[in-house]
């Protein structure tokens, strides 16, 4: 029997987890953390390292207390986070500001001018994040620092992702050179790719700005995957968190990546970790560009694969918006969905309130909504958007198949999904596949996953999956909904890349309309 402790930083708090080898998880507990917002600059969302620190020690604690242990038994601590959340640093390790968290938009400006200049030079990179760079990603993040920081600038020496910084913390790096940085992070949000010999080269981040002037060097380190050691812990932190001096912990990454490995994730599978946006996670043997999609990185996911991520910018958002104009709460709103059949509202919702991820990479985009009428209800604009995300997840899949991504399983995951059998219904009608769903929330067993690799428990990713992973619950596919969601897919796609897309007058959207209409009416008829 082994124990050891799996971390996930969220947006909010910190969940630990103590996980032994034999029975899964033994205890957990939670602790938050303050998100500093302003009110007049809604695009501005940092925290605290600091804050960070001390609400895992206080998390370790009680977890280690929960699960009625000591803490020296504990054999290893692997973390994952959010990201891309990015801290600049000195030459000490030490924070220069707050995390630019992974939902702070200030830096639009910057990913604007790095797309841009990508596609005029011909920067590969660029294509192998969907073609458009991100505001919430490392690069236009740092830029945006350094060109609002100018007093700062002296001691900048570099910048980490916070998987990155809380393992270097932890381990009692002092030197940014000495800091393991994750393949996981550092590909899907900094443009690094072994296949261009890691980080875009200097001469085209100098013409961006004279400000990222050495940077590459400043950024350069051991990247590697998580199945190496980022260190083991120091004395300092041991003594913190309640744990024994030495223990390793391996490189972190991202926590939908090992959110998913959680979930039970395996080649030919796609993780749907559904939250306030939706993040898709897949993971194939081959390396191959997919148009549109917004990360294909060797080695993140499952170090053995290719991780392929990509996603819709809003979904729980969007339940929660329409909730909150009816005045009610979603659980309240959804309140008889159960009976709805597919396509009886005569609606079609384009889920774009924050933009699209994947695969028009448009941040320009807004909702639509079509086929309103004067007796539409808030519940019919619910049912209509859990569909609306089931069609634009359909859309996304079949791009991900038709470039060699295998999608043979389908599994929901994320908070939403637990909470909402109707919604789990929908997608396996919309995808005509079974959706399988965790029997619980699997956050922080994909940490601590990494964590009983560490410790030597397993030898391999499938073999600690088998013994950790949550059973599923299994909705397959109704045939006379599949039947009406063939149709109603049609509708969705020509709509979605013609309103979608600059050259829309060259689709016809004159059925649409109509055809909602002749969809519904053959849905409500009498049998």
């Amino acid at each position: 029997m082994t124990i050891v402790a799996g971390v996930d930083f969220g947006t909010l708090s910190v969940r630990v987890s103590m996980m032994d080898s034999e029975h899964g998880r033994l205890g957990t507990a939670v602790e938050e953390y303050p998100l500093h917002r302003k009110r007049d600059d809604p695009d501005y969302a940092t925290q605290s390292h600091a804050d960070h620190m001390r609400a895992l020690a206080r998390a370790t604690r009680q977890a280690v207390k929960t699960a009625g242990i000591q803490g020296d038994r504990v054999e290893a601590i692997a973390l994952d986070t959010t990201g891309s959340s990015v801290v600049p640093v000195d030459a000490h390790m030490q924070p220069l500001d707050e995390y630019y968290l992974w939902c702070d938009h200030r830096a639009k400006e910057e990913a604007q001018q790095i797309t841009a200049l990508a596609h005029s030079d011909g920067l590969e990179a660029i294509e192998w994040c969907g073609g458009v760079y991100s505001h919430e990603w490392g690069f236009a993040k740092l830029l945006h620092w350094l060109r609002h920081n100018p007093e700062k600038r002296d001691q900048f020496a570099s910048a980490f992702e916070h998987c990155d910084m809380v393992a270097a913390t932890l381990c009692g790096i002092t030197e940014p050179r000495w800091a393991k940085r994750s393949v996981c992070a550092m590909g899907h949000k900094w443009m690094w790719n072994p296949k261009w010999g890691g980080l875009p080269p200097q001469s085209f981040l100098s013409k961006l700005d004279p400000l990222l002037d050495g940077v590459r060097d400043k950024l350069a380190g051991d990247y590697e995957t998580s199945d190496h050691l980022a260190g083991r812990l120091s004395l300092h932190w041991a003594q913190e968190l309640g744990l024994r001096v030495g223990i390793p912990i391996p490189v972190g990454a991202f926590d939908a990546h090992w959110d998913a490995l959680g979930a039970g994730c395996r080649e030919g599978d796609v993780v749907n970790v559904v939250g306030t946006s939706t993040c898709i996670i897949a993971m194939a043997k081959k390396t191959e560009l997919i148009p549109g999609v917004c990360g294909v990185v060797p080695g993140s996911v499952d170090p053995n694969y290719t991780g392929i991520e990509a996603g819709l910018s809003a979904t729980g958002d969007i339940f929660e918006a329409i909730a909150r104009r009816a005045g009610v709460k979603v659980a309240e709103l959804s309140k008889g969905l159960e009976k709805y059949r597919a396509g009886q509202t005569g609606l079609l919702r384009l889920t774009w309130d924050n933009g699209d991820r994947t695969v028009l990479v448009n941040s320009e985009l807004g909702g639509v909504t079509l086929g309103w009428n004067l007796i539409h209800t808030a519940q019919d604009e619910l049912f209509a958007a859990i569909e609306g995300t089931a069609f634009h997840t359909r859309i996304i899949l079949e791009r991900m198949a038709e470039h060699g991504v295998p999608v043979e399983r389908v599994i929901n995951a994320g908070g939403v999904p637990q909470n909402s059998p109707v919604l789990n219904q929908v997608y396996a009608n919309v995808l005509g596949k079974p959706v399988l769903v965790p029997a619980s929330v699997p956050t922080s067993l994909g940490s601590g996953l990494f964590a009983l690799l560490a410790a030597g428990a397993f030898s391999s990713i499938p073999e600690a999956q088998a013994a950790l992973c949550l059973r599923h619950t299994v909705f397959t596919p109704d045939a006379r909904a599949v039947a009406v969601y063939q149709k109603l897919y049609a509708l969705y796609r020509k709509a979605y890349f013609g309103l979608g897309t600059r050259s829309a007058a060259a689709c016809s959207l004159g059925d649409v309309l109509p055809e909602l209409r002749k969809i519904a009416s053959e849905v409500i008829a009498p049998s």
